[in-house]
């Protein structure tokens, strides 16, 4: 006698059962369990990475620092008044039907962290034109707790976006996140790949889960369907595996999660990055072993609605086979 599978009653056993059926029972098991462990933790799984945002005061900190050098007021305005920063992405191998394709990316928008810098993000993108989105993840205020604020602004977010939107979760997100984003229209790559058609021609663009904290990453999981010598785009939180993702084979490698600093000196010169990468990774366009990349410093703010030279940016990449 064959058993049957029990059917889901509760909330709970519908999104662990929706979850299982969309990732794979282990990368779902694996994910939920390192969230509940992750709850009430303020260092890293390893106990030494030390993360400013999981600490309850770390927003008074902060404020009262700003407060007493007279910056806070400033650094608030500055944290709303978004720029749109055009990239150029070279592929002399790229299929002519993609010449002049445009994506816009959006990443580390933290919707429930303010809703001005939401609204304004929102009437930013509006005149903007390019054929599909992309989101490379932290969507949700904190690193813990519930999601539905999050959710909330994120559909708000998705009436804002013409066209397509393929997303990647971040540290900050929630794995229980991913069937309410993917019924709001996202489509959430998560391991997978996803061919692009345009006039009878593909290239693949693929996303792979949180690499910063959960490490649930699976760059191989997301790239073995390529054919060899497609165009590829690659879609990650972090730049952290920017090494595996040039020797795995990607063109482009777009990302976020540095705020390129959220706070730096003049000059744009950042405190931090919370990102073990070279510092030529953590905001803007850069290139290594032969991939493309680019990491947006990003449209939100994290710990606090703040930022010192270092402006919120939403970015248009441009793919040519050629310069301009």
């Amino acid at each position: 006698m064959t058993s049957q599978a029990k059917t889901p009653n509760t909330p709970d056993e519908l999104l662990h059962y929706r979850l299982s059926l969309r990732l794979g029972p282990v990368h779902a098991r694996q994910r939920l369990a390192i969230e509940q462990e992750a709850e009430a933790l303020v260092f890293g799984r390893n106990h030494r990475s030390f993360h400013l945002e999981n600490l309850a005061n770390a927003p008074g900190l902060i404020r009262f620092c700003l407060q007493a050098t007279g910056l806070l007021k400033r650094a608030r305005a500055n944290s709303r008044m978004l720029t749109t920063a055009h990239n150029r992405f070279v592929l002399p191998d790229l299929p002519e039907a993609f010449e002049g394709l445009r994506i816009l990316h959006l990443t580390d928008l933290h919707v429930d962290m303010d809703e001005e810098n939401l609204q304004a993000v929102m009437r930013h993108i509006e005149p903007l034109a390019y054929d599909l989105c992309v989101l490379t993840g932290d969507y949700r205020k904190l690193t813990r707790g519930p999601v539905e604020d999050s959710l909330d602004g994120m559909a708000r977010l998705r009436e804002a976006i013409n066209g397509e939107a393929y997303a990647v979760l971040g540290n900050h997100d929630s794995v229980r996140m991913v069937p309410a984003l993917e019924d709001m229209g996202y489509r959430l790559l998560m391991n997978e790949m996803a061919p692009l058609e345009r006039g009878g021609e593909r290239i693949y663009l693929a996303g792979v889960d949180d690499a910063h904290y959960y490490k649930a990453h699976n760059l191989h999981r997301a790239g073995d369907d390529i054919p060899p010598g497609g165009i590829s785009l690659l879609l990650s939180h972090t730049p952290e595996i920017w090494r595996e993702a040039a020797h795995a084979g990607y063109d482009i490698f777009l990302c976020g999660h540095t705020h390129g600093g959220q706070l730096c000196l003049p000059g744009g010169i950042p405190l931090t990055l919370d990102a073990n990468c070279p510092r030529q990774l953590g905001r803007g366009a850069w290139q290594v072993n032969g991939m493309q990349g680019y990491t947006s410093p990003g449209a939100g703010t994290s710990v606090l609605n703040v930022r010192l030279n270092c402006p919120p940016e939403v970015t248009i990449h441009t793919l040519s086979r050629g310069p301009t």
